[in-house]
């Protein structure tokens, strides 16, 4: 990492980032590492984390990423046009830290699958690490991938043609390319290596390794042995606000640098990665930058998912009907506060593990939240809300109905989220078509509840307490909001 200085005299003509324009402000020689790491998901949070704790922990220049957007080649040739380099803008509440990422090797269009090869047979790649959000893995309701998905199928037509020679592997999803990597990787004998998940999903790594198991052995027999003999699955919590940069972000960098950066990213200072698993062909020393090696990783993926992630879509889905668009504005309303107040207090029973530490890890959630110059959007979070409900508040439920309690926390997510749905609210979500689907054919509200419940968890749908529970509340929700506002609060703008 290069801290970046104001430069010394105004710059008329800023200089867009390179190794060169780098080099002039600060004066030093931009050395690059190898690449030993492959990332699928280039993205902001990516860039944030993952590089950015490689970085911190690599002094000596030995670990670098060859990285893979997903959708769109958008940040692969935003960041290609800059040789890899980017600044992480850290926000305080007060000041902010500019740091140039130098480890970012090869930023690359997740389409270009001769360049995925090629890396996924380098033997000195040793990890593979991914952010591709839940919905991303396009699994079914039981946590498998599911195999019918269309994306799915096709990536599994198209591995098998290439494998029968049959022309240039046409694969679409996350999935579909990490087991092309590894199929590249077995047929080349470059040896073993480490898959590591990093979206939001209880035990990721065991997840993903099913479901790359799964579309393998849907392919070959071979592959999916080879897989199952030779790749390690570890998991990983990680935790960084990241919201989206803005344009005056980035017009604040370059008046800051002399330097246009159009890779820019905003975060938190803080961040947290804990990692559970085996690295057979080697890792960074992560533990440098603060990354936490345990044995066991679920109780910190359920403080992690339900604390904060499902405080994050609790904001998202309850803020917004009040007007609110970001997380500060959420958490200065007194209502959601109190909302946000008992989904804590519900969590915190169900979480016991002694070092998890949760009177502190609440209170330094309250601080983040709060801190208005990180600008994160809920319209941001609220995408792929079905997948996150899913991971975040259904565990939570059903634990809670597990002791015979009906938790007014996840009753009033649901119920928002539902009646949002019903008011024509209509957010980028994979079960969009299954979503509608039940919205056409529902004639009152308990049919529609229960259908929507099951997306979430089909055993939610024989659960009549909390059906009838949810499409009363979701119904009261479809009155207009009250035009008067709760004592204190600040009038949002709507």
């Amino acid at each position: 990492m290069t801290t970046v200085p104001s430069p010394s005299r105004p710059t008329s003509e800023p200089l867009v980032l390179t190794s060169t324009t780098l080099g002039q402000v600060t004066g030093e020689v931009v050395a690059r590492p190898p690449v030993r790491l492959l990332h699928l998901g280039l993205g902001a949070f990516h860039r944030s984390h993952q590089l950015w704790h490689t970085a911190a922990s690599d002094p000596d220049n030995a670990w670098g990423y060859a990285s893979f957007t997903g959708r769109s080649s958008t940040a692969a040739d935003v960041l290609a046009a800059q040789e890899g380099l980017y600044t992480v803008l850290v926000r305080s509440s007060d000041e902010d830290d500019l740091v140039v990422i130098r480890h970012l090797v090869a930023p690359s269009d997740g389409a270009d699958l001769p360049l995925l090869r090629t890396y996924g047979r380098d033997p000195r790649v040793a990890v593979v690490t991914l952010t591709v959000t839940e919905a991303g893995y396009r699994l079914d309701s039981s946590g498998r991938v599911d195999l019918d998905d269309a994306a799915t199928a096709a990536d599994i037509a198209a591995l098998r043609a290439w494998r029968e020679g049959r022309g240039e592997p046409g694969v679409t999803t996350a999935l579909g390319r990490l087991v092309l990597a590894l199929e590249a990787r077995m047929t080349a004998g470059a040896g073993a290596l480490t898959v590591l998940p990093c979206d939001n999903m209880p035990a990721n790594g065991d997840v993903v390794a099913r479901a790359v198991a799964d579309i393998a052995g849907a392919v070959s027999d071979e592959l999916r042995q080879w897989i199952v003999d030779t790749v390690a699955f570890a998991s990983s919590v990680v935790d960084r606000i990241t919201p989206a940069t803005t344009p005056d972000d980035l017009a604040e960098l370059r008046d800051r640098t002399g330097l246009v950066d159009a890779g820019a990213v905003v975060t938190e200072p803080f961040s947290e990665w804990i990692i559970a698993g085996d690295f057979p062909a080697g890792r960074p020393l992560w533990e440098r930058s603060g990354v936490r090696f345990v044995d066991d990783i679920a109780p910190f993926e359920r403080r992690k998912l339900w604390m904060l992630n499902g405080a994050h879509t609790l904001l998202a889905v309850c803020g917004r009907r009040r007007g609110h668009t970001t997380v500060a504005e959420a958490v200065a309303d007194p209502v959601i506060t109190v909302q946000l107040d008992q989904w804590w207090d519900t969590v915190a029973e169900l979480l016991s593990a002694p070092d998890l530490h949760l009177p502190a890890y609440r209170a330094s959630l309250e601080d983040r939240f709060a801190n208005a110059r990180i600008v994160h959007l809920l319209d941001q979070i609220a995408a792929e809300t079905t997948s996150k409900l899913r991971f975040r508040v259904v565990p939570v439920l059903r634990a809670e109905r597990g002791r015979g309690r009906m938790p007014e926390g996840c009753v009033a997510v649901l119920a928002t989220w539902i009646a949002e749905l019903r008011h024509g609210r209509r957010d980028a979500d994979a079960f969009r078509p299954a979503i509608d689907a039940v919205l056409d054919r529902s004639r009152d509200t308990a049919t529609l509840v229960a259908g929507l419940l099951e997306l979430l968890d089909p055993r939610l749908r024989a659960d009549a307490d909390l059906i009838t529970a949810v499409a009363a509340a979701s119904d009261a929700l479809l009155s207009p909001l009250p035009s008067s506002e709760p004592e204190g609060r600040p009038r949002a703008h709507r």
